[in-house]
């Protein structure tokens, strides 16, 4: 039973039930912790990935998946994570989007995606700073002669006043203790992403912030595609799902029509064409337009599958014979 569970991803249920069952307690433990690994990984808890205890348990190379995936805590953590590169942990929200599928668990699935058109910007962005969007090496330019990035109270920047604000903190928070820090991760970073994108893709008074971008076309159709995602009637369901701000969850039917409508809309340029694309997976073009997007290919990871099958080695060694006594 426990192994049928790990296959199916139900890390809570397998480490609450596994000290219950297993008569080796140690195991029962390892297992416990493992599962507590992976069940972060799959609600996406990014903070504590590599500070999670029960990574110590896991393999070198499933810890350091782990940990490109992990947000730094503090300004000058090291290794950067998802600061570094977002594209690992694209990969697992892909493999996070298509388990929730097949768990029919939709409300998670949808929560998943609006995750991943938040920060899509910054995955478009990516091949222009070589970085995942991390405020300690912003490129200088943003802050050059004549840019209207961060600078509150511009009328003739097209921000929105709370993505203005989030520009002016970003160019700073590097410098912020790690409350700071955090904080600013909680409640801004997103808006910094789209707030890249509506430099290069949007702007009515275009400054000097995005001067520095070599592949200035590129980039603009990229976060133009960006953008539009988070308009789409797919990331849209969120505000009618018990995880928005409704008490309604969608049917599959309807969470397939959704997306339906949001590929034939994004079709209409060259990038968002890539989301037409049969690549067999369960939302079918989504891995394609985000490897589009990212001007970089990105499939579903194996990481979850890869916790998973730890545990399941872990449920299935054989129980020693305990010895004799005379």
């Amino acid at each position: 039973m426990l192994i049928a569970l790990a296959r199916r991803y139900s890390f809570g249920d397998v480490g609450a039930l596994a000290p219950a069952v297993l008569s080796d307690q140690a195991r029962a433990a390892l297992v416990a912790s493992v599962c507590e690994f992976g069940h972060r990984l799959l609600v996406l808890d990014a903070e504590d990935f590599a500070t999670d205890p029960a990574s110590r348990d896991l393999p070198d190379d499933l810890r350091r998946a782990a940990w490109a995936c992990h947000l730094p805590q503090t300004p000058r953590e090291q290794p950067r994570g998802v600061l570094g590169s977002m594209r690992p942990l694209y990969a697992l929200l892909l493999e996070v989007i298509r388990i929730r599928w097949e768990q029919r668990e939709l409300s998670a699935m949808i929560a998943a995606v609006h995750m991943a058109s938040e920060y899509l910007p910054l995955l478009a962005f990516e091949s222009e700073l070589g970085h995942g969007g991390d405020p300690a090496r912003w490129p200088a330019g943003l802050r050059a002669p004549g840019s209207r990035f961060g600078v509150i109270g511009d009328r003739e920047c097209s921000h929105t006043n709370s993505e203005k604000s989030a520009a002016e903190r970003t160019l700073r928070v590097a410098g912020e203790p790690a409350e700071g820090w955090r904080a600013y991760f909680d409640r801004q970073h997103s808006q910094v992403a789209g707030a890249l994108a509506t430099c290069v893709a949007r702007c009515r008074n275009p400054c000097t912030a995005m001067d520095w971008v070599s592949d200035r076309s590129g980039l603009v159709e990229r976060c133009r595609v960006a953008l539009e995602f988070a308009e789409t009637p797919l990331v849209r369901l969120r505000h009618a799902a018990p995880v928005g701000h409704g008490f309604g969850e969608p049917s599959p039917e309807e969470l397939l029509d959704a997306w339906a409508r949001s590929r034939a809309h994004l079709s209409r340029n060259g990038v968002g064409h890539h989301a037409t694309n049969d690549d067999g997976y369960p939302l079918a073009g989504l891995p394609s337009l985000i490897s589009a997007v990212a001007a970089a290919e990105i499939r579903p990871a194996t990481l979850l599958a890869d916790v998973a099958g730890e545990v399941v080695a872990l449920l299935d060694q054989p129980v020693l014979d305990q010895p004799v006594l005379d």
